[in-house]
């Protein structure tokens, strides 16, 4: 392969990264805690966007228990934010992004 093409071809592939972030970024991803008692929202890249919590989950005698349930979510929805972003990834990079980043930018 000459190098013309390898350079277009790592530009098309950067676009395309490019673009995947892009969509996470703009990504509303829901976390579930407490049997829809408390939803967690975040982006594709895992930040948090809201909270929401039903009536029946604020117990002002067990606050522990509502922040336990507000960890949770957010966890559920984090977790379900990471599968998304590496499916993503791996799609646009065919799997190249499974080393961790370890080609530093580049794709």
């Amino acid at each position: 392969m000459k190098m013309d093409k390898i350079l277009k071809q790592a530009q098309r592939m950067q676009a395309q990264m490019s673009l995947a972030q892009q969509e996470l970024d703009s990504a509303r991803i829901i976390g579930v805690a407490g049997g829809g008692a408390v939803n967690a929202t975040v982006t594709g890249t895992g930040d948090i966007i809201s909270i929401k919590l039903a009536k029946e989950a604020v117990d002002l005698e067990d606050l522990e228990m509502l922040e336990d349930l507000l960890v949770v979510a957010i966890k559920d929805a984090q977790e379900k934010a990471k599968q998304e972003s590496e499916k993503k990834m791996n799609a646009v990079s065919g799997g190249l992004n499974a080393f961790g980043g370890a080609f530093g930018g580049l794709f």
